[in-house]
């Protein structure tokens, strides 16, 4: 069945790109928007950002997800309807964002193609498994790809899920990706302990976090493609292990996931660096850099990578073992500066060297921290894969939007949120 969805998704990708496939007016696509939320939106906002080196220029790709109307109008700013598909990205197709978004994409598509409601199965396909739910908002089944139960959303991107990504790259670039991450699957199944990338990287945030009370882990990416991958790790981490109960139902007695963070060097050099080199909180931190810049960069631009890479590694170097006050002395700074200008180093990290970032590279570096991932709920005893904690938000807002919309008197809020909704309502009134 897999193979089978992977085919289908080939044979579609390669009608858009090709120009085969058209709109309702004809017109070729050229812009695709993936609306989704969660794993459905930042994995594939992730992977293309990261693998936009390889992608179909010659097309606009747009990722929504968040239900503020801001980030649909946005993304649909200077976009022809008659040239845009939209990919929606719900297993159940009844998730309250994606399909708020879905529906006020496809009123701006049928006020923009006339309004004839046969124009939503040309430019608009999904992703999920509710053939009901989909036909009824007038896509053609035969254009709904499949996933199944057993696929998390936060480990979805390799999937169906990774549709507008097969477009972006081509189906042959996706499947080197999955490749890569068969590579570290086979890899973490077969290696030694002591040689076992993903088990020793889970083991060292297990040190830090339970035994030195390291209450963050900062992920730092030397290249600009990898924009969304922290964030992308945020989920994949704080979502499965972020949990204070035990599988059996007992309360953890330890430390379970951390708080994951940050951005792409060098940018964070010029902002939070100073506190992981001189504060007082202990910052596991990852490195991940590569031996060459994308080969499509310009002579000029591929020469400013020895510069990146050079903070790469000067970063790194300071921060475990930083300058002590005899060698700042040695410099002629003042001895009143001398305490300000020492670095204690001793601070952790791991660095993630690799040649070139390129689609089984990515697979390779997103199938590690799942592993990882993996590793550390199992000695926490925690379940990875579930998220109760985004469940009782998802209800809680669906018991308080009538008292936003209708003025509702919703029972069982609590004074605080009452006399909020009560001035939130008073702000809206406001002309």
């Amino acid at each position: 069945k897999v193979h089978a969805v992977l085919d289908k998704m080939a044979a579609f990708a390669e009608r858009v790109r090709s120009g085969e496939w058209t709109g309702h007016t004809g017109k070729r696509i050229r812009n695709v928007v993936n609306i989704g939320i969660g794993g459905s939106d930042l994995g594939p906002a992730m992977a293309y950002e990261a693998l936009r080196a390889y992608t179909a220029r010659e097309l606009t790709f747009r990722f929504v997800s968040n239900v503020d109307g801001a980030d649909l109008h946005e993304a649909l700013h200077g976009l022809d309807p008659a040239e845009t598909l939209f990919i929606v990205a719900s297993k159940t197709f009844t998730t309250i964002e994606t399909i708020t978004n879905a529906t006020s994409a496809r009123a701006w598509l049928l006020e923009g193609l006339g309004g004839e409601d046969k124009a939503v199965a040309k430019h608009f396909v999904a992703l999920s498994t509710n053939a009901e739910k989909v036909t009824g908002f007038g896509i053609d089944v035969d254009n709904m790809f499949e996933f199944w139960d057993w696929v998390g959303g936060r480990y979805s991107y390799d999937s169906a899920i990774g549709l507008s990504l097969m477009i972006a790259i081509g189906p042959d670039r996706f499947r080197e990706m999955l490749d890569g991450f068969h590579t570290v699957d086979e890899h973490f199944r077969t290696a030694p302990a002591e040689a076992n990338a993903p088990l020793l990287l889970g083991l060292l945030g297990i040190w830090y976090g339970d035994f030195f009370d390291a209450q963050s882990h900062a992920v730092l990416p030397y290249s600009h493609y990898l924009s969304k991958f922290t964030a992308y790790l945020q989920q994949l981490d704080m979502e499965s292990n972020g949990k204070s109960v035990q599988r059996d139902g007992r309360p953890v007695e330890w430390q379970t996931g951390p708080v994951v963070w940050g951005t792409p060097g060098t940018n964070g050099q010029h902002a939070y660096y100073q506190l992981i080199h001189q504060g007082t909180k202990l910052i596991p931190a990852d490195f991940i850099g590569f031996a060459r810049p994308v080969a499509e960069l310009s002579d000029r631009l591929k020469a400013q990578h020895d510069l990146l890479m050079a903070n790469f590694f000067a970063q790194t170097q300071a921060l475990a073992f930083g300058k002590t006050a005899d060698e700042v002395r040695a410099e002629g700074v003042p001895e009143e500066q001398v305490t300000a200008r020492t670095f204690q180093g001793n601070h952790p990290t791991t660095t993630i060297l690799a040649p070139e970032l390129t689609p089984s590279v990515l697979g390779q570096l997103v199938a590690l921290y799942e592993h990882k991932v993996f590793v550390q709920g199992a000695i926490w005893n925690i379940d990875s894969f579930d998220q109760w904690g985004v469940e009782l938000g998802k209800v809680l807002a669906k018991r308080v939007e009538p008292a936003l919309t209708e003025g509702a008197d919703v029972p069982g809020l609590d004074p605080s949120t009452a006399a909020l909704v009560a001035a939130y309502r008073d702000l809206k009134e406001v002309k």
